[in-house]
C-alpha cells in the first residue's frame, strides 16, 4: 500500500505525476510523466541518457507528486528512493501503458521490446518512504 488506504486509492486512480530529482548542485529538476503502480511501488519510464536517469544514478532520492486530474485540490506526494532497471522492460512498460491509456486490456505490439531497447528505455522503480497530501476536502 502507498500511504494510507485513502492515499493509495487516490494514487491508483490517477495516471500522471510530477517527478522531482536533485541535480549535482542540489537544485531540483522537475518533469511530468505517466506512472503505474506495481504492488507498493511506483513505476516510471525514461531513457538512460535523460536528466532524470542521470540524477538518480548519483542520488536516488525522488519525489513523485500525483495531482488530481480534475480540480487541482487533491494530491499525494511520495518521497522515496528510486532504482533504475533495464531488465524486464516489457512487463513494466505494459503496466505503464495500461495505466496511461486507461486500458487494462492493452497488450504490447510486436517488436515492443526491441523498440524499448532501441530507445534506451529504463524503468524507474520508486520505493515510498514518506507519503503525504490531501485526498479529500470537505
Amino acid at each position: 500500500m502507498i500511504g494510507s488506504e485513502e492515499q493509495d486509492a487516490f494514487v491508483r486512480s490517477m495516471k500522471a505525476c510530477v517527478v522531482t530529482t536533485l541535480r549535482k548542485d542540489g537544485s531540483p529538476a522537475t518533469s511530468v510523466l505517466f506512472y503505474a503502480v506495481d504492488g507498493d511501488e511506483l513505476l516510471l519510464s525514461t531513457t538512460k541518457d535523460r536528466l532524470k536517469a542521470q540524477t538518480l544514478r548519483r542520488d536516488p532520492r525522488i519525489v513523485v507528486t500525483v495531482l488530481d486530474e480534475g480540480a487541482p485540490y487533491q494530491y499525494v506526494s511520495v518521497e522515496g528512493t528510486a532504482r533504475l532497471e533495464d531488465d524486464d522492460l516489457v512487463a513494466a512498460h505494459t503496466l505503464i501503458n495500461r495505466a496511461m491509456r486507461g486500458a487494462p486490456e492493452w497488450a504490447p505490439p510486436e517488436g515492443f521490446e526491441a523498440r524499448l531497447k532501441g530507445e534506451g528505455r529504463v524503468v524507474i522503480r520508486v520505493t515510498p518512504g514518506r507519503v503525504s497530501g490531501v485526498v479529500r476536502r470537505g
